[in-house]
């Protein structure tokens, strides 16, 4: 299958394991040139050095939380131009409503929500610039039936389906033209916590995308 993405610059966040990693290696197969990202560096140059063996393609890394403002600027400042951007990132917990503190849901906003809004933020005017780009926001069934078991993780999820038409101007379609749930098995964690039936430990993943193209 050709894509037609060569040529073109894609960031994945969350990308050193599980789904990212997956998206980042396709693309990377599919001629597009990959910025891997994660939280640290040793992560980051292992996921890269996979992803090159594998893929033969032009994989670059990046370390640092993007859930802080500064280190999401030092990103845009190392890696300006980028044509799609994968908001993947995201972390998890079960834990029980009344547990929650603020500052619990201030940390799951941060990385669940404001990580990848305050990124199409700062790569949608280029995007636009340019007349081509993808935003795609990978979410949850999460996002449509709140567990009770993480209520604050499914809010957060339910927030990243609605942030996928952010990139809506008056000269502009926002266009969600992927919305495809899909059982993914790669993530880990899950049969740690009895409460959650076996049947939810295959993680499902749902990709809410918009292309930016101009309205004639």
């Amino acid at each position: 299958m050709d894509l037609q993405l060569k040529h073109k610059i894609a960031l994945v966040t969350g990308s050193t394991a599980g789904i990212g990693h997956g998206i980042a290696t396709a693309l990377a197969r599919e001629g597009a040139s990959v910025i891997v990202s994660g939280r640290t560096q040793a992560a980051v140059d292992v996921a890269v050095a996979a992803m090159r063996a594998e893929t033969h393609g032009e994989v670059t890394g990046f370390a640092g939380d993007l859930s802080v403002a500064a280190d999401a600027e030092r990103l845009y400042a190392q890696h300006p131009h980028v044509d799609i951007l994968v908001n993947n990132m995201g972390i998890f917990e079960v834990r029980a409503f009344a547990d929650l503190s603020d500052d619990d849901w201030r940390r799951f906003f941060d990385a669940n929500v404001l990580s990848g809004v305050r990124l199409a933020r700062l790569y949608l005017p280029q995007m636009l610039k340019r007349n081509w780009g993808r935003i795609i926001f990978i979410s949850s069934e999460s996002g449509y039936q709140i567990p009770a078991e993480m209520i604050h993780y499914g809010v957060t999820k339910s927030a990243q389906i609605a942030a996928a038409l952010l990139p809506a101007a008056p000269s502009f379609w926002p266009a969600a033209f992927c919305n495809a749930p899909s059982r993914i098995a790669c993530v880990k964690g899950f049969d740690r916590w009895p409460s959650i039936p076996a049947s939810r430990h295959m993680a499902t993943c749902s990709a809410n995308a918009c292309a930016v193209t101009a309205r004639m």
